[in-house]
């Protein structure tokens, strides 16, 4: 069996991906014949093949059909990509080929939720959407002044898989006026305003020191913490320790956490405060006077010979009537 290495151009390659997998299913190339890798890891692979021969893809089988797919399973692939397991794009193929042959393995790739290719991408999808999500509640900017004049915001994340450029729509719409950066260990972005640029990873020592802004922050983080309401396993579940390091309160939460027992106990044990200003009570609802009649309109009176009200008649009817003499029905 002819092996077939495919190199694509960076780890989140999804273009590359989906027209070299739709080359290889049309070419009837199965799974276990196809290596797949990114550059960075061809540089480093010693027995790499030479670049002239990457991604050298056979002919299309003849009558081949385009192999279609269900648009969930694009979705499902768009997230799968940002999973940093180098196995990704195997799994990624071994999918496709599957939906592309028709039958129980077509049916099991698409619809059955115990197929074991499918239950391992949902768990790397799910792994990619909570990195997603921590990269919203921990990226912390500082500001730094540039050599014209203008404050750019630099924040450093290092998040577990490549999502960095595809999480930055977030930062945009949340600090759209602005100027920013995010520095990660695999790729920058940065916001000037109006456009998002970006560039090559980052290390650590390019991101800026700690500033008087910080300090103002870790004073206000003492102030709110509520050591009644310390739940430590809780809050190592929603802000797991690996990210402590690049948070700044959390130099504070060793401190905190030791002292919260006692803080607790002189909090129930203190007497009652009084508070400096009391807010007055509104003034009572008055109440109708015993005997007085309710504050209701009057039912409308009836017409002489009639047991009921006159029933109103509206002028765009009562006008016709006029005219001709007659009664309106």
């Amino acid at each position: 069996m002819q092996r077939h290495a495919i190199t694509l151009e960076h780890p989140t390659d999804w273009p590359g991906f989906r027209t070299t997998a739709r080359a290889l299913v049309q070419a009837n190339v199965p799974p276990q014949a196809v290596d797949w890798r990114c550059q960075v890891d061809a540089a480093e692979d010693l027995f790499a093949p030479e670049p002239h021969s990457h991604n050298a893809l056979p002919p299309p089988a003849p009558d081949a059909p385009t192999p279609r797919v269900p648009p969930d399973f694009v979705h499902l692939c768009e997230q799968l990509i940002l999973h940093r397991d180098p196995a990704r794009f195997a799994l990624m193929y071994r999918l496709l080929w599957r939906m592309a042959q028709g039958g129980h393995e077509a049916y099991a790739a698409r619809h059955d939720p115990l197929d074991a290719d499918r239950m391992l991408a949902q768990h790397m999808v799910r792994a990619v959407a909570r990195d997603i999500h921590k990269m919203h509640a921990f990226v912390r900017f500082r500001p730094v002044v540039e050599p014209g004049g203008q404050t750019l915001h630099m924040a450093w994340f290092e998040p577990d898989h490549y999502i960095t450029v595809a999480n930055a729509g977030f930062f945009i719409r949340r600090f759209t006026q602005m100027r920013w950066a995010i520095l990660t260990p695999d790729a920058s972005v940065r916001w000037d305003g109006q456009q998002l640029h970006t560039g090559p990873g980052a290390q650590r020592s390019d991101a800026p020191p700690p500033d008087a802004g910080e300090a103002l922050w870790l004073t206000y983080y003492r102030h709110i913490f509520n050591p009644a309401r310390l739940k430590l396993t809780m809050m190592k579940k929603e802000m797991p320790t690996r990210y402590w390091h690049n948070l700044p309160e959390a130099a504070l939460i060793t401190e905190l956490a030791q002292t919260a027992h006692e803080r607790s106990a002189k909090m129930v044990e203190a007497e009652a405060t009084v508070p400096r200003r009391r807010i007055a009570a509104p003034p009572p609802r008055s109440q109708p006077a015993a005997g007085a009649a309710p504050l209701t309109p009057a039912p409308p009176r009836a017409s002489p010979g009639t047991e009921g009200p006159t029933p109103a008649v509206s002028t765009a009817t009562a006008a016709p009537a006029a005219a001709t003499g007659r009664a309106t029905p």
